[in-house]
């Protein structure tokens, strides 16, 4: 089975980071391909030479590591594509300490932003006011306070902060593409 098609998390792309002599966080890039994707359906071409050139690579080390890099974009596409509506954001998961996560949520966020800050004004024109309501209070996490203790408060503040940034990206792919997801189920009329 090739690499390309396997579930991607956030600590195989780390290591594959790492292969490349990167120790950064893949939630920024993670941020800035769920942007790209909504935006302007960033290419696997475009997407490979915006990694190497985050990692300061020419190219991916080897096959496998290209592979799990295309397979990250092919796995964002189809959960912002998808009906479920089931993106997850590349961040740490509960291995991590709640202030690493929360540090990958801010980078996941920061990423974003910088994505939809660099398409200017000429997209926003058409979005929603829930749209840039979602957008202007993503604004806020680029801020938040990482440095927490591990408490059922603070991880279901994360959680939700977390979902938040998974639904304004879900919403900014849903209004650049509309008819995607097919969210709604339309029965077909039946010909015989």
């Amino acid at each position: 089975m090739s690499l390309i098609n396997e579930r991607q998390d956030f600590s195989t792309i780390a290591d594959t980071f790492l292969l490349h002599g990167s120790m950064q966080s893949p939630a920024f890039l993670d941020g800035r391909l769920c942007a790209s994707l909504a935006l302007h359906d960033i290419t696997p071409e475009a997407w490979l030479e915006e990694v190497c050139l985050s990692l300061g690579v020419e190219q991916p080390r080897d096959e496998a590591s290209a592979e799990r890099l295309l397979g990250w974009r092919r796995q964002a596409l189809e959960a912002l594509s998808a009906a479920e509506l089931n993106l997850e954001p590349l961040l740490p998961d509960e291995l991590f300490s709640l202030a690493e996560r929360a540090q990958g949520l801010q980078e996941w966020t920061l990423g974003f932003l910088e994505v939809v800050a660099d398409a200017g004004d000429a997209p926003r024109r058409d979005w929603s006011p829930a749209l840039r309501e979602a957008l202007e209070d993503l604004a806020g996490l680029t801020s938040i306070e990482t440095d927490l203790e591990d408490s059922a408060e603070n991880e279901n503040d994360l959680f939700a902060l977390t979902e938040h940034a998974r639904m304004a990206a879900m919403l900014l792919y849903t209004e650049q593409h509309p008819g995607k997801p097919q969210v709604e189920q339309v029965d077909e009329p039946t010909h015989h």
